[in-house]
């Protein structure tokens, strides 16, 4: 899902820092409103700092990261985990790759716009069971994958359909790898989910009494 510096003209750049600034704009009051929210954005910022840095390598015109996005959807829920996006994207720009910083917005987008998606279709009856992750998965590193394909096509250089298939084909490893660590998760916090500080830290969805 990284795009690489220089590929986009500053035009472009410019529409994505605005359309980056309106989607958080649009849901900042909601965030605001909570500050239980605070702390499971900052869990989730971590969380996915962690997995971008554990894993991540070229593939084609992009590279191959962790993201991590269920679990943190599923554990901390929508609004931490699009927050949590963002603020882990400029953590890794300021401590590891300054020049991530230029394409905050646009990195920022392709991994928020395809949550969205998720969120308001299947997203609005996740359970936690395996079936149900493993098609939640499946739509949202889709949507990662077309992203990507978004911005290459605003590219100032070319970039075959080819080279984008491949990185979309590496994705599919994380399709496949990342609902079972997934479920693995969500039913291990399950059986903690009524300690207090399992309350504060996840998701109501999961917390709520069964």
């Amino acid at each position: 899902m990284h795009i690489e510096p220089g590929l986009l003209a500053q035009g472009k750049l410019m529409f994505a820092n605005v359309a980056a600034v309106a989607v958080l704009a649009a849901h900042a009051p909601a965030l605001l409103r909570r500050p239980a929210l605070w702390l499971r954005t900052a869990i989730a910022a971590l969380f996915f700092s962690v997995l971008m840095q554990s894993f991540h390598m070229p593939v084609g015109p992009s590279e191959l990261h962790l993201i991590g996005a269920m679990p943190m959807y599923l554990l901390l829920g929508f609004l931490p985990t699009m927050f949590g996006f963002v603020a882990g994207l400029l953590l890794q720009g300021l401590v590891f790759e300054p020049q991530d910083l230029m394409h905050l917005a646009v990195n920022a987008l392709s991994l928020i716009v395809p949550l969205m998606v998720v969120h308001h279709t299947l997203g609005r009856a996740a359970d936690g069971s395996l079936r149900r992750i493993v098609r939640l998965d499946a739509v949202y590193y889709a949507g990662v994958t077309l992203m990507v394909g978004f911005w290459l096509a605003l590219g100032e250089q070319a970039t075959a359909l080819s080279d984008w298939a491949v990185f979309a084909a590496s994705y599919l490893s994380v399709a496949a790898l990342e609902p079972v660590f997934t479920f693995a998760l969500v039913r291990g916090v399950a059986t903690v989910r009524d300690q207090a500080w399992a309350r504060a830290c996840l998701d109501e969805r999961l917390t709520a009494s069964a």
